[in-house]
């Protein structure tokens, strides 16, 4: 029944959205020289690696690390913007609709971060990683706590990565179907 719902949903997503979705590619090429879309190997299902697809809201030419802070200067004034209401997200439908991800669920880590997992926290590679999901809410101002601390990789990974592991953990052991609905509409309205 999920995966129904994520192919009709992520499909009537793509309709609808495409006026959307062409301003701001169009919008981007125009303010921000360079591609549209970001592309990334990330970790999926079981492990497999996919590419995930996002509008660009950074510079080009970053060389910049795993995680990003609220007020870098790689990100640009309107990948600040896009970034602020998640419409950078927006072309995850596509990855949605072709069945690498789910509309809910733990978000896709970078390659690196698989290999940390131990014993049971293995489990949440089972689930198709999410567009949202119980830690994407608790953890919807992470740019912005990452910014208000000394070391931001040190803090995302002995506090932040941790415990989004334990809250997927908590999502692969209670999931429902009405409960991702409601994770849903969370993340909507919150």
């Amino acid at each position: 029944m999920k995966r129904i719902f994520d192919i009709l949903a992520s499909l009537f997503g793509l309709i609808v959205l495409s006026p959307v979705l062409l301003i701001i590619a169009v919008l981007i090429r125009v303010r921000m020289p360079g591609p549209a879309l970001f592309k990334q190997k990330r970790t999926g299902r079981y492990g497999k690696l996919f590419t995930i697809y996002k509008f660009r809201s950074m510079t080009t030419d970053h060389g910049g690390g795993t995680i990003s802070v609220l007020g870098e200067n790689r990100i640009t004034p309107l990948g600040a913007t896009l970034r602020k209401y998640k419409l950078d997200e927006l072309p995850e439908l596509w990855n949605i609709l072709r069945g690498e991800m789910s509309f809910v669920g733990p978000r896709p880590d970078m390659p690196e971060y698989m290999n940390r997992l131990l014993g049971d926290e293995r489990l949440i590679l089972e689930l198709r990683p999410g567009l949202t999901g119980p830690a994407t809410l608790v953890y919807a101002n992470e740019e912005e706590l990452l910014a208000s601390v000394e070391d931001p990789q040190k803090y995302n990974d002995e506090v932040l990565w941790p415990e989004k592991i334990r809250l997927n953990l908590d999502y692969y052991h209670n999931r429902t179907f009405l409960g991702d609905i409601l994770i849903i509409l969370r993340t909507i309205f919150r």
